[in-house]
């Protein structure tokens, strides 16, 4: 089952009811010019259940403490975004599988060699996710690329992810003068910085819910970074997002705003389509399936990682 992104970004009061989201907007229940009725019909349920990831991007939004653990119980990530409505934290369940303790045993105790091993794999679906995410949109020849993720070694010693990166994004975004990747940098690094942040949520709940430690990475090894493993396997889930950015600029140009709008396109990303273990799927399900793959890979049930490609 596809679990549904919500986005707040009006003042708001969620609870919770019949074990179902209950949201209220107080704009509406305090104007004199609308009648009962339709307040009434402002109100609206969903069930907690169907909720993977909320996102709160209003000062004036109200969680209740009963939501946030019925939200918690049921491995939903919580997103909160600063003034510039950029996400900001994120707040995930403590335990999220019935085998916590022997995930966390096995995923702490796997050894230097098993960690190179599936960097290298996550290193070299990046590339080969880059190059034909390069190809289908600027048109741009890949075979750098593609070369390079063939030669990718046990833990990257060449460090061809970053050579790769180097080439990619020189050449995605043709229609951008001299683009440079920089998290404060001009549109559209806006829209990708989003795109990324709604990605490492989906990625760190697929995680927690394979019974795994998000900040234990198998490369990144941030002493500030409570997410490093979640950053090491959104990797290869990150041209999806470049993906989508380009469509969106294609289609409102280069100086994008985050607006509503856009928002809105980037929130589908949990829903984009990607093919994994030879069958089209939804992102959100195929992390699922990264995730539950990699705790099988500590555990020495599998040896590779199931990672997406393009369809």
């Amino acid at each position: 089952m596809i679990k549904k992104t919500l986005y707040f970004g009006n003042p708001a009061y969620l609870s919770t009811t019949d074990s179902q989201m209950l949201i209220r907007l107080p704009e509406v229940e305090r104007s004199t010019s609308v009648n009962i009725e339709f307040k009434k019909q402002a109100e609206r349920t969903i069930p907690i259940e169907d909720i993977g990831i909320v996102v709160i991007d209003n000062k004036q939004i109200t969680v209740t403490h009963g939501l946030l653990e019925m939200l918690l119980e049921n491995n939903c990530a919580v997103i909160t975004c600063d003034s510039r409505h950029m996400p900001v934290g994120m707040m995930l369940p403590l335990e999220g599988n019935t085998i916590q303790s022997e995930r966390f045993k096995s995923q702490i105790e796997a050894s230097i060699p098993l960690r190179k091993q599936l960097w290298q794999q996550t290193v070299q679906q990046k590339i080969t996710n880059q190059a034909e995410a390069l190809s289908r949109n600027s048109g741009y020849e890949n075979k750098c690329l593609q070369k390079w993720s063939c030669d990718v070694r046990s833990g990257d010693p060449d460090n061809l992810e970053a050579r790769a990166a180097a080439y990619y994004w020189k050449h995605f975004f043709p229609i951008v003068n001299n683009f440079v990747r920089d998290r404060d940098g001009d549109s559209p690094n806006n829209l990708l910085n989003y795109g990324y942040a709604l990605l490492r949520a989906v990625v760190a709940r697929g995680l927690v819910g394979s019974g795994l430690l998000p900040t234990l990475g198998i490369h990144h090894h941030n002493r500030y970074n409570a997410y490093c493993l979640a950053d090491d396997i959104m990797e290869p889930y990150r041209p999806f997002v470049d993906d989508l950015v380009y469509r969106i600029i294609e289609e409102h140009g280069i100086a994008v705003e985050l607006t509503k709008e856009i928002k809105a396109k980037l929130l589908s990303i949990p829903i984009l389509d990607v093919m994994i273990g030879g069958k089209r799927s939804p992102l959100m399900i195929a992390v699922g399936q990264t995730t539950a793959s990699l705790a099988k890979c500590f555990n020495g049930e599998m040896r590779k990682i199931c990672y997406p490609s393009f369809i």
